[in-house]
C-alpha cells in the first residue's frame, strides 16, 4: 500500500502509518499504474468520486476477505471496485455490481442482482431472487425477504425487515419496513 488520497487532509498527514498522497488533483495526475479502493459507505459519495477520476492509469480491483464463502464460484459475478469484508456468504447465480460494499457478515441469497454503488452494513441479509438497483444503502441488520425489488437510491434503515418492494429513492425502516420519507 502506498497511502491515501483525500481532499480533506493535508499531504503531510499520516493515517494508520501511511501518508496522504494528495487529493483528487494529484490522483488524476498520477503517472504510473495505480490500483485504488474507494472505502466509503455512502453510495452517492462513491459514485461522485468515481466520476471525478479521469486518470487512465487507475484501475479498481475488488477486495474480498479470505473468509468469504461463495456457494458456486462459477455462477457468481462480482464487479470491479467491490469491498467484501469478513464472514460474508454469497450463494449461487448472483450478480454483484461495481463499487459495492458488503460489510461484515452479510448474506446474499441465490439469483440476487445488486446494482452499482450499493452499500450493505454489517449483518445485512438478502434472501433469494431479490433485485437491488443502483445506489441502495442498507443499514446494519437489514433483512430483505425473497423475490422483492428495491428501487435505485433507496435507503433501508438499520434492523428493518423488508417484506414489500421499495420504490426509487424511498427511505424505509421498521419491522415490517414502512416508508418514512
Amino acid at each position: 500500500m502506498l497511502g491515501f488520497f483525500d481532499d480533506g487532509r493535508a499531504t503531510s498527514e499520516i493515517v494508520n502509518g501511511y501518508p496522504i498522497l494528495g487529493g483528487m488533483d494529484e490522483l488524476n495526475q498520477w503517472s504510473k499504474p495505480l490500483s485504488i479502493i474507494i472505502a466509503i459507505g455512502s453510495p452517492s459519495a462513491k459514485e461522485k468520486i468515481v466520476t471525478e477520476i479521469n486518470n487512465d492509469n487507475v484501475d479498481y480491483p475488488s477486495l474480498s476477505h479470505p473468509t468469504l464463502i461463495i456457494g458456486n464460484k462459477n455462477s457468481v459475478n462480482i464487479g470491479k471496485g467491490c469491498i467484501i469484508c469478513a464472514n460474508n456468504i454469497i450463494t449461487t447465480e448472483s450478480i454483484i455490481g461495481n463499487f459495492v460494499t458488503l460489510n461484515l457478515a452479510c448474506t446474499i441469497g441465490h439469483d440476487t442482482k445488486i446494482g452499482d454503488y450499493c452499500s450493505f452494513m454489517p449483518a445485512s441479509n438478502i434472501s433469494g431472487e431479490v433485485t437491488i438497483d443502483k445506489g441502495v444503502y442498507c443499514g446494519t441488520g437489514t433483512k430483505i425477504i425473497n423475490q422483492l425489488h428495491i428501487g435505485q437510491w433507496a435507503t433501508i434503515g438499520a434492523g428493518a425487515v423488508v417484506i414489500r418492494d421499495v420504490p426509487d429513492g424511498a427511505v424505509v425502516a421498521g419491522v415490517p419496513a414502512k416508508a418514512i420519507k
